[in-house]
């Protein structure tokens, strides 16, 4: 007699609770994106089909404002966090293992352990105290927070990535004599390649998406467009915020999709 296997997709409820489970994470999301077509102005009542919120939103010149700096901040964040986490996940996988590694795992993810408040609370103490000093109060506060926080997300692709390489091709270009610097850039930096992408993608969207530590750093006039939104809830909720939020939705989504298949390949 054939011994049974358990299988927990076959346990009685479990399809009704994941059945469940998904429609209340995508209905809310999916009523949002409806009424952004909402030709009434409430939120509750529909008034047929129009694309009205969506131009309203393009030429609204604080969202303009406010998606630039956020497409800034998010650019340069991810381009700085996936240079050092680049550099944090060659240090530790071409190594080998010492006392002390996994206290670097951890202070390098240690954004993802940490409350996200905690981590704004103790960026704004800090923060206000060098404003006081340096009088300086731009965007370089809002990319340095945004790249602390976003290091972690780009460290983790590319780390898998290092630690599922072949060290063949790197051995065999040390053989031959190539410096670590050339053996780096013609060998590990292609094969690294896609990852490093990957981890970019992830970090601007993490750092485009961002509200609690962005809306506890920034001076007065420089609202992103997440926390100008939280700000336009609080005052009066348009349609137009569904049109924005809608806008965000399928960027991020495009994004993440993009980096699942980037991330996917094998070296």
């Amino acid at each position: 007699m054939s011994e049974r296997r358990f299988d927990i997709r076959s346990q009685p409820g479990f399809g009704l609770i994941a059945l469940f489970t998904f429609f209340a994470l995508y209905l809310p999301i999916a009523a949002l994106v409806a009424y952004a077509f909402n030709a009434n102005e409430s939120l509750a009542v529909w008034g047929g089909f129009s694309m009205r919120w969506f131009i309203v939103a393009w030429h609204n010149t604080a969202v303009q404002d406010a998606a630039i700096r956020s497409l800034v901040i998010a650019l340069w964040a991810a381009a700085i966090s996936t240079i050092v986490a680049t550099m944090a996940a060659l240090a530790t996988t071409r190594t080998e293992g010492y006392r002390g590694l996994t206290l670097k795992y951890a202070a390098i993810n240690q954004p993802l352990m940490v409350p996200e408040i905690v981590t704004a609370v103790a960026l704004l103490i800090v923060f206000s105290r060098i404003k006081v000093w340096t009088g300086y109060s731009g965007l370089g506060y809002l990319i340095m927070a945004h790249t602390a926080f976003c290091i972690p997300f780009a460290y983790l692709p590319i780390r898998a990535r290092l630690e599922s390489m072949d060290l063949t091709l790197e051995r065999a270009a040390a053989d031959l004599y190539a410096t670590p610097w050339r053996a780096f850039r013609f060998v590990t930096l292609p094969l690294l390649r896609p990852a490093i992408i990957a981890g970019f993608m992830l970090a601007f969207v993490i750092s485009l998406d961002d509200v609690v530590i962005t809306e506890f750093v920034k001076s007065g006039g420089q609202d992103t467009l997440p926390t100008y939104m939280l700000g336009q809830i609080r005052r009066e909720a348009t349609p137009e915020i569904n049109a924005i939020a809608s806008i965000f939705l399928a960027l991020s989504t495009v994004l993440i999709v993009a980096f699942f298949f980037i991330n996917r390949r094998k070296p």
